[in-house]
């Protein structure tokens, strides 16, 4: 069974990577949404694969680092495009919860990454 939950957080960020002229070279802020799916077998007594609750207190900590940060500030994102920034949530996340499947960050409303490891 696969189960998520689902985040949202805004930050700022640049590009300094893309060439003069990019609207993404200049500061911009995005409200990020990131779900984040975990796999695994129903525990019998409880009747879920993880509380949600816990899964909540797992992440938000991971949260509070992006959420009105400018995200170029943050170690490792120094260049923070979707991807960087989904591979990076996964690096962090992976260690605290058994099961992680799939990351999916998404930018805006039409633009998205699915990472699964």
């Amino acid at each position: 069974m696969i189960i998520y939950k689902r985040f949202t957080f805004d930050s700022a960020h640049f590009l300094p990577n893309v060439p003069e002229g990019h609207q993404c070279r200049n500061m911009h802020g995005h409200t990020y949404q990131v779900t984040i799916f975990i796999e695994g077998e129903i525990i019998e007594h409880d009747g879920w694969v993880i509380d949600y609750a816990d899964l909540k207190t797992h992440i938000k900590p991971i949260i509070s680092l992006l959420d009105h940060h400018c995200l170029n500030e943050v170690p490792g994102l120094e260049n923070p495009t979707s991807e960087i920034l989904t591979v990076w949530l996964w690096n962090k996340i992976k260690p605290l919860l058994t099961g992680l499947k799939r990351i999916e960050l998404n930018e805006t409303a039409s633009s998205g990454v699915i990472y699964e490891g």
